[in-house]
This record gives C-alpha cells, structure tokens and sequence, in this order.
C-alpha cells in the first residue's frame, strides 16, 4: 500500500536503529550505559510532585482544563520572564501554555505555514525545528548552527536566494545538539534584519537554565522591537527535571501566539490541571532546585569531558545544555555517526545519538547525554578506552555493521 502523502516527507528515524540495538543487546543481558536519548534521568523536586499530589485530590481538577493555560500559570510565565531576562509579557496576549515545547513548535507550524513557505532552520538541530514545518507543507533551508561572523552574511545569502522570500528564522540557543550559545549583540543583529525583512523569528530557549560558565543565556526578547517578530519557547522539562510532564510555553508577539492559540484550541485542552498548578508552584519557587539542577550537570560534563580525555576521546566541554557535541574519533569517522552508534553500542555497552539524526551537516559527530550519574560516565569511559584501544591503524579496516555478513 502506498504511504500516505505527509509520511512520505519523513525519512526513516535513524535513533530508531540505535534503539532496536540497544534493546536487542540488553535482551542479551548486555550493560548498555545509555548517553543517548536526552531523557533527565533526576528526579522532579519533591516541593512540585507535593503540590501536584495536593491538588489532584480535588475532584474539579479531573474536569477539562485550559488550552491557553490557567490564568495563574500564565502569570508566573510571564513574572519569571520579568525577573529573568527583564521582559514584560501581558499573560493574557503574550503567553501561551503547550505540552512541552516540541508541541508548541509543531502546532506554530500549523499556524503559520502555508504550503511552500521557507523556514530558514539551522543544521544540525533538533529534529522537530524542521520537521514540523515539513509535516506542514513547509521548505527548509539550511542555515549554519554557529551564531558567528559568518552567519549574518549567509542569512543575507538566503533571503536574497530564496524563492518565494523565507517566511520564518529558526534560532536555538544554547542549541540541541551543539550546545552552541548566542549574546545579546548577536540577537540584535538578527532582530533588526528579520525586521527590515519581515521575517518571523521562532527561538527555542528551551536550555536556558542549562549553563556552565556564570553567563546566563539572554532571550532574543530582550532586545528592543524583537516582540514584533518573535515568538520563544521554553520548556519545564529540563530546567525543573519534568520531561514527562509535558510543560512548556510559548511567549512573543501578539498575533503570532493567538494563532498558536488558535490552532490549539482546536487539538487539546491543554495540559492535566494539577500539573499545571504545580508547574506554577515551581515558576514561582525561589530558584533553588534549578540552581541545584544545573550543578549536577555541570559536575556530569566535568567528569565526562576528563574521562573521555583520558580514555582516548576528546570532547569539546559544552558551555550549556545537557549534551556534548563529540567529534567521531578519526579512525572511525569515515563511517558516518550512525554506524560508529551501532559500533558503540556493539563494541563497547554505550548508546549516544547519532549526529545525523540532526541533520547531514551532523554526520561527523555524535550527540552525548548528560543523562547518567558520575559512577556510570567513568564507566562508559572505561568502555570506551577499552574499545578505542583496539582502534585498526588503518581506517579502511574498519567494517560498517551492515556491511559484515
């Protein structure tokens, strides 16, 4: 039977190869140390779990909830923009609740997109950025991931190059997967050239309490007349360790959050309303559990980055996000990042993403989860000395998995 018409735009999810293997060797009884998936292995705070408890014993939470988002949670949205990034949002225009910010950039692009619209999305980046404006009919151009000196030109370059004139700007910072991080000088360029363009700027701000260096990541928000031309998400997943929560928000320009409210509106009732209050609780909270949070991560990059080192594999120390970047190891590079995945996962009990999975200017590296404690990391590493150790002199020794018999 032939696909249908939007499955045929997907190509084939090539984590999913990674995962069968990983299950297939745990079936087998292997120890698969899993860096893979960026799913936060700590625990929600307990404060926000007792809230959550509290509430859902009162019978008219059980009842449908808000697709916006209850007016409460969407004050505390607005109040820790305010106190953090010194943005004023209205909660009732410029605050939008989602299920996680992957939902909220999925249905923007049902919003907003028209079929052959060009988004201007970053490669590698996280896989929905892209997907979901193809799954609405949209065209991606690929823009370099890097906020350096060079992006400006090239998004001159691809405006002026695209036909019909790119509707949407993608921007991710502290970015998945590279844990690129962008300033506020930086957003000031781009702000002003969306403006003299009419471009939308869609920024995922979904690691912004994932840093390392004292230097807390800005909002392109921040930056005077970018509320014209932008909508941000964020995300509860990582900042308050609530990934299966599903809480996230999006924030910006009136117009474009009332289409997202709009398409919405039509999809969900928004997220369980105990969840919703506790989420409120943790927005409101004095900040310690994030700051407790961002610590253990920053311990886990530490560890990973001196015991990669030390086993053979250097990797660059990420300045932000839970994830380090890692350029494949030369002998192995040649086969591209999803079979030295599999090779890992084979070889040496590890599982990491393959960079491909983000995009082909990924292939040469691969993405690393800070997602297992400090014991586990060492041990990953011990693996991977093991396996490096065994390296052919020759990369043309090295047999891809679905090359061997």
């Amino acid at each position: 039977m032939e696909e249908f018409h939007k499955i045929r735009r997907l190509p084939p999810y090539v984590f999913e190869q990674v995962n069968r293997l990983k299950a297939s060797a745990r079936s087998r009884g292997a120890d698969i140390i899993d860096l893979g998936m960026g799913n936060p292995d700590l625990p929600t705070p307990q404060a926000i779990v007792d809230k959550l408890c509290d509430v859902v014993r009162d019978p008219r939470t059980h009842r449908y909830s808000s697709s916006r988002g209850i007016p409460g949670l969407r004050r505390a949205q607005a109040n820790y923009y305010a106190r953090r990034f010194g943005v004023k949002l209205d909660p009732d225009t410029q605050v939008v609740a989602t299920l996680g910010s992957k939902e909220g950039f999925a249905n923007m692009a049902q919003a907003i997109t028209a079929p052959g619209d060009v988004i201007l999305c970053p490669n590698p980046t996280y896989p929905i950025h892209a997907f979901g404006f193809i799954m609405s009919g949209g065209v991606i151009r690929a823009m370099q991931a890097e906020p350096d000196d060079n992006f400006l030109p090239a998004l001159e370059r691809a405006v002026r190059y695209s036909t019909p004139k790119p509707l949407a700007l993608i921007l991710n910072y502290p970015a998945n997967p590279t844990a690129f991080t962008a300033s506020v000088d930086f957003y000031k360029d781009v702000v002003a050239f969306a403006r003299k363009h009419d471009l939308i700027i869609l920024s995922d701000l979904a690691y912004s309490e994932i840093y390392f260096d004292g230097t807390p990541p800005p909002s392109v928000l921040e930056v005077p007349g970018a509320m014209d031309v932008t909508v941000e998400f964020t995300s509860m997943s990582k900042t308050f360790s609530m990934p299966g929560w599903r809480m996230g928000f999006a924030v910006g320009n009136e117009r474009l959050i009332a289409a997202l409210s709009r398409v919405k509106s039509y999809l969900d009732y928004g997220a369980f309303t105990p969840i919703q209050v506790a989420a409120t609780a943790a927005l409101n909270s004095d900040g310690t559990e994030i700051e407790e949070v961002r610590s253990i991560y920053h311990r886990r990059r530490d560890v990973l980055v001196e015991s990669f080192a030390r086993a053979g594999w250097d990797v660059p120390a990420p300045p932000a996000t839970m994830f380090a970047w890692a350029p494949i190891p030369e002998p192995y590079r040649h086969l591209g990042s999803l079979e030295f995945s599999k090779l890992l996962v084979e070889k040496a009990d590890v599982a990491v993403a393959p960079g491909i999975g983000f995009g082909e200017f990924g292939d040469d590296h691969v993405r690393i989860a800070l997602v297992e404690n400090e014991h586990r990391v060492r041990q990953a590493a011990r693996n991977i000395k093991r396996f490096l150790s065994q390296a052919p002199e020759s990369a043309d020794n090295v047999i891809p998995l679905g090359a061997r018999r």
